[in-house]
């Protein structure tokens, strides 16, 4: 299945995936800093786990997703093996410089003139977003760290270690993709026909329910995710923030994200790279896995079996098993 035959669908999915892991949050158990940073020219809230001293992983969330998102378990695991962790909302999402400015853009209008070779302005670009990342590296005083990023952080992930190999030790890409136009989208088309239709505007009650039936679709039957936790996370994440407009901004992106070839600037990754793709992922399909892997020199492939487009708490141990692996490969190339 081509993806650029799908392009049609592609928006619907977009708007109800951009609540990415949200059902699977909870908070880590370790010392914890948070603040705001200015980076890149923009405001970004984060917060700090684990010592200080230890070498930092950077994890970069997805598409519209709060800091919120990244499962307490998985920090917990990341940190107990002796490292710093960093979270953080990207511009435009959380408590992050926001770009009321700019409008809620026209993505299929963006996404034809893609596709026919033709301009079109965003307010920002991927290429921003990575420039953010190590803004925020610097102004903690983070010479180099592990970077991780998932769905569409996991292509921030790989600009920064693309364009930014200085401060890049490692990368750890999940359930990403290359901008391969040829990698099928969506991976499953028949388990993301039950997303949810777009809520009434200004009905919370709807818009809750939607977030959770998406992150149930997107989940997969293999890893459910708790349906107490899912809710008590979207509404906690809805009285943060809840920027329909910065969403639809990050939507756009997405989307150019999945048809943007990075093939090129992947093969110039030197930084030692495990990529982590879901065998049950019904939004990114495992080829944009794969592919991510192959055009990258030295890359891992571990397709975890029943996962699908989220950070289930039971494999937080096996996802963060992935990250140290990256990270041990550049300590043993010191």
């Amino acid at each position: 299945m081509n993806a650029l035959t799908h392009r049609p669908i592609l928006l619907a999915f977009l708007v109800v995936a951009s609540t990415l892991c949200a059902g699977s949050v909870g908070r880590a158990e370790v010392s914890r800093r948070e603040g705001k940073a200015k980076a890149n020219g923009v405001t970004i809230a984060y917060e700090d786990f684990g010592p200080e001293s230890g070498e930092a992983v950077l994890m970069i969330m997805g598409n519209g997703t709060q800091l919120t998102a990244w499962p307490g378990e998985l920090i917990e695991e990341v940190v107990g093996r002796g490292y710093r962790v960093v979270i953080y909302d990207n511009r435009d999402v959380g408590l992050s410089t926001k770009f009321d400015g700019a409008g809620a853009p026209d993505t299929r209008a963006v996404i034809e003139a893609k596709f026919a070779g033709k301009p079109f302005t965003l307010p920002y670009t991927l290429d921003d977003m990575a420039k953010d990342a190590v803004g925020l590296l610097d102004t903690l005083g983070i010479a180099k760290a592990h970077i991780v990023g998932v769905s569409m952080g996991g292509m921030i992930a790989q600009l920064v270690a693309a364009d930014h190999p200085e401060h890049t030790r490692s990368l750890t890409s999940i359930m990403s993709t290359s901008g391969n136009p040829e990698v099928p989208f969506p991976a499953k088309l028949e388990a993301l026909a039950k997303m949810p239709k777009p809520a009434p505007e200004g009905d919370r009650e709807a818009l809750l329910a939607n977030a959770v039936q998406a992150i149930r679709v997107l989940a997969g039957p293999v890893y459910p995710p708790d349906e107490k936790r899912t809710r008590d996370l979207v509404v906690r994440s809805m009285k943060r923030s809840d920027d329909r407009a910065g969403m639809a901004r990050h939507n756009t992106l997405s989307a150019l994200g999945l048809y943007e070839d990075r093939r090129a600037k992947l093969k110039t990754i030197q930084a030692p790279t495990v990529v982590v793709h879901g065998a049950e992922d019904p939004l990114i399909s495992v080829e944009g896995g794969k592919d991510t892997a192959a055009n990258i020199p030295g890359a891992e492939l571990r397709i975890i079996p029943g996962m699908g487009h989220d950070l289930p708490i039971p494999l937080a141990k096996t996802i963060a098993d992935a990250i140290a692996a990256a990270a041990s490969r550049a300590k043993a190339t010191k």
